[in-house]
């Protein structure tokens, strides 16, 4: 080799090396992009940024024994080439590797490196992303400190196999050295020579390095010599006690070697990375404000923060590795809180609420806690994590937050009013909420106020139905077999859901009739067009000036007197009333049904304000609807009065209850539009502004009936009540005509079978007076009866006479043609796209409700009132429309009835 080489660095930080100093040919010229360089042990460093890291070595450590130079060079075309250098510090120049670029320009000898020339490598580290819970952290290439006292074969096999894995080395050759590398290093992983003691003791490094702190991540490799086959190997328990984590058994194979580390890397070094990390977490819960306790699975404290023993005021020496029932309780607690604890948490479920511990001191405090399951490796439970914070409503809890913020005050005053400064210089025309709650001691802060209206919901001793059932359902499953307490889970799911008793519909459902009905009845249709919403405004005349004078009973013409005998009847025929009292039925029906149950007696009223109240309603209907008109509410007055002389619903309800009914039929639709509630409110009418697009129809019919009864003392049927029972008889009547509306119409259903049909059909055996005496003690229960009864009248269609029926049909089809017509002229969203008068199938139309609304409905009415005639009716409709749809027919009668 020639004369040593020369290093020049240029003032933009490239190094130049050259074979010697009367050398310039440039291609004898090795160059290095900016960074630091090592060389002969010194490093030398670019007037340039330090981002690379490079290394500058002579090439004199023999390669892997391998093949030939020719496959060695392509098997590990990033291997570095090491001289024996000067040391520094007792550590030989150390050599980085990874995917390292190597530029040479030109060379002689059979590797292609020139003859002479210092070979540079430059080392572009590689980093790993390594996640830890929510943590993202980024892992640097890992470090091997090897201790050889002498170059062997051993000692080569593990500096080519950690320059394989891409891990950064260094060697040293004494203890001093190695002690000083590794404290200013912090190696991941070290490799001693511990095969004899005649240079160094094994043992004694690594005592000495375990005794640093940084050590306590670091993994140390023990090269123990080989035993011979008949050798009984030893115990590892004399190297794990001075300090070593594994032991290699001596093996110069460079694989071997790097099996080893490479394993060692993605095993103890990541998982000490991970702890490492947790460093970090433990700090942040030490400056936490709140109490934090850690207990195991079995409830034994395994840490609690600062904050905590403050709060507590335990040391933590005191808590750690006590159990939980080793502490004193405080008394104040309910009994059975800690059971409902448990139930919550060994589920793996979080509790939240208040509880009172009892201090050091022998003082109960009220807390605010919330504790927190961590399921750990087999989806166990592995630890608990309570927050606590003080619950600031008694005056033990006061004087403890005043002398802790006074603390906190004292210890951060002049932190506090730095931040203050801060934030109102930030906004000068606004006051720092959280500036100025830190600095009044005697008050808590907005977050302790959330907390302590947190706690006092949680604490309230009064509960919904809902939730006792759920703390029920939750009882039972401690103990349940596994099968029993998954159905149990499930239960719960669908229980804490809003929509309890909204079916979804199943694919048997899933036809445009279904779901247009469904979305237009059942919903208030709250899709917005793209374009400039239209008002709907009622453009009906709602003048009462024009009202006829008021019949007498005598005035009645014998026709329509005659009509009215058949009243009781189901089969009445509501159409030829309508006929012959030229579409004002329900005045004169009104008036025979009010007599028939002595409506006015109850209400201390003339026969002549019922009948003047009678024509106001009636004058409100719009007879231009081909539906919702009074022969409509006629119609529904006349089975609100059937069912009302059904034997077990007359038992079952009181003569208050009747009169509210009766009414409520007969104002349940007064000045309906002919639209429903999801047209309203797509068109932004003044109705669905002013009932915020909720129930908007119904809440109208009641607050204009109401209006009208009023305003006027000769048609006030209510000015002699006495005001409780005109209280109570409002409310009822709201009531009623509020459950008309559909959107609820599946959870009046289901709350009246589970609480009525299935009661009932429990206690067969007992009298059927019994059972009425029960319903008549439960008020709830009577409501439920009456929703269902307005219900049943309103949509009772379907169940009339075939010829009834099918005139209803046509009825409220034509309005819905009318609308969607309506909904395209204006550019509104069409509700119910179905009924479109040029391609809408009535029959379908007709089927779909019935499946959807009528049947479950009426077989549940049917099981309380006993109406056979009118199941009669229904199952034979259902099988007319059920012939016309398999004729395809989109009339309403078959080709042989239109020709009758």
């Amino acid at each position: 080799m020639g004369c040593a080489p020369s290093i020049h660095v240029s003032q933009s930080g490239v190094i130049y090396c050259r074979d010697s100093e009367e050398s310039n040919s440039p291609h004898q010229t090795t160059t290095i992009s900016q960074g630091t360089a090592t060389l002969h042990g010194l490093f030398i460093k670019t007037d340039a940024a330090d981002a690379i890291p490079s290394v500058l070595a002579y090439q004199s450590r023999p390669p892997p024994p391998s093949a030939s130079p020719r496959r060695r060079e392509r098997r590990e075309p990033g291997a570095s080439a090491r001289a024996r250098a000067p040391r520094c510090c007792g550590v030989e120049a150390e050599t980085q590797t990874s995917d390292a670029d190597v530029k040479v320009n030109g060379g002689h000898t059979e590797q292609g490196y020139p003859v002479g020339l210092v070979i540079i490598f430059l080392y572009q580290a590689s980093t790993t992303e390594v996640q830890i819970g929510p943590m993202r952290l980024t892992q640097d290439p890992i470090q091997v400190l090897l201790i050889f006292a002498k170059e062997d074969k051993q000692s080569d096999a593990f500096w080519w196999a950690c320059d394989r894995a891409g891990y950064r080395r260094n060697i040293a050759r004494t203890s001093e050295s190695a002690l000083e590398c590794f404290l200013d290093k912090h190696q991941e992983i070290i490799v001693i020579d511990h095969r004899n003691s005649r240079y160094f003791d094994g043992g004694d490094i690594c005592r000495s390095i375990r005794a640093t702190k940084p050590s306590e991540h670091t993994v140390i490799l023990a090269v123990v010599p080989r035993i011979s086959t008949d050798e009984e190997e030893s115990s590892v328990l004399p190297l794990l006690n001075a300090g070593f984590d594994r032991q290699f058994m001596e093996n110069s194979s460079i694989t071997a070697c790097y099996n080893e580390l490479v394993q060692i890397g993605h095993g103890e070094v990541r998982s000490q990375f991970k702890l490492r990390a947790c460093n970090a977490v433990f700090t942040a819960l030490d400056h936490c404000q709140e109490a934090i306790e850690i207990t195991s699975d079995d409830h034994v404290i395994q840490y609690v923060n600062p904050a905590f023993e403050q709060m507590m005021g335990y040391h933590k020496e005191e808590l750690i590795g006590k159990e939980l029932t080793e502490l004193p309780r405080s008394d104040k607690n309910c009994a059975d809180l800690l059971d409902t604890i448990n139930t919550f948490i060994k589920k793996g479920k979080e509790w939240q609420g208040v509880y009172y511990a009892r201090r050091k001191s022998g003082d109960s405090i009220q807390q605010h806690v919330k504790i927190n399951p961590v399921i750990g490796q087999g989806g166990k439970i592995r630890h608990f994590v309570s927050l606590k914070k003080l619950h600031g409503t008694n005056e033990d809890n006061k004087q403890l937050y005043k002398s802790h913020c006074d603390e906190k005050y004292t210890g951060d005053h002049s932190q506090s009013e730095s931040h203050s400064f801060k934030c109102k210089s930030r906004r000068k025309d606004s006051i720092d909420v959280k500036s100025i709650t830190s600095q009044s001691s005697d008050a808590p802060s907005l977050q302790t106020w959330r907390y302590s209206s947190m706690a006092r919901i949680h604490s309230m001793t009064i509960e919904a139905p809902i939730t006792k059932v759920i703390n029920i359902i939750n009882a039972a499953q401690e103990n349940s077999p596994n099968t029993v307490a998954e159905a149990l889970d499930r239960v719960l799911e669908i229980l804490r859901t809003t929509e309890l008793y909204s079916p979804q519909l199943g694919t048997k459902d899933e036809d445009p009739h279904t779901s247009d009905l469904v979305g237009g009845l059942m919903t208030d249709g709250l899709r917005r067009p793209s374009g400039n919403e239209q008002v709907f405004s009622k453009n009906m005349n709602l003048s009462h000036s024009h009202l006829s004078v008021p019949n007498t009973i005598n005035d009645i013409p014998p026709c329509i007197a005659q009509l009215l005998d058949n009243e009781e009847s189901w089969d009445f025929n509501i159409f030829e009333l309508e006929a012959v009292t030229n579409k004002r039925p329900l005045v004169y029906l009104g008036l025979k049904i009010f007599a028939c149950f002595g409506v006015s007696e109850f209400l201390n009223c003339s026969e002549a304000t019922l009948r003047a109240w009678l024509q106001v309603i009636e004058a409100n209907y719009h007879c231009s609807n081909s539906y919702h008109n009074s022969t409509h509410a006629a119609d529904v007055l006349h089975a609100t009065a059937f069912f009302l002389r059904k034997d077990r619903v007359k038992e079952s309800l009181d003569h208050l209850d009747e009169v509210a009914a009766l009414i409520a039929a007969t104002i349940h639709d007064v000045d309906h539009p002919g639209r429903t509630n999801s047209f309203l409110c797509n068109a932004g009418s003044e109705l669905a502004v002013l009932y915020n697009d909720m129930a908007v129809l119904e809440s109208h019919h009641t607050a204009l009936a109401f209006q009208l009864t009023t305003k006027d003392s000769k048609c006030n049927i209510f000015k002699n009540i006495d005001k409780n029972h005109y209280r109570t008889l409002r409310q009822a009547i709201i009531d009623m005509v509020l459950a008309t509306e559909m959107t609820k119409h599946f959870e009046h259903v289901n709350k009246f079978v589970n609480s009525i049909n299935k009661p009932m059909a429990s206690e067969e055996t007992s009298s059927n007076c019994e059972f009425t005496a029960n319903i008549k003690n439960f008020p709830d229960n009577q409501t439920l009866i009456k929703r269902m009864m307005i219900k049943c009248a309103d949509v009772a269609n379907p169940c009339r006479p075939l010829e009834l029926c099918i005139e209803w049909a046509g009825r409220i089809s034509e309005e819905y043609f009318a609308q969607t017509d309506e909904e395209k002229r204006q550019g509104l969203p069409v509700v119910m796209p179905v009924f479109d008068r040029n391609t809408c199938s009535i029959p379908k139309s007709q089927i779909s409700f019935i499946d959807y609304f009528i049947t479950d409905m009426f077989d549940a009415w049917d099981a309380f009132a006993h109406l056979p005639v009118l199941m009669q009716h229904l199952a034979n409709n259902y099988k007319h429309w059920k012939t016309l749809d398999e004729l395809k027919c989109k009339s309403l009668r078959l080709p042989s009835e239109n020709n009758n």
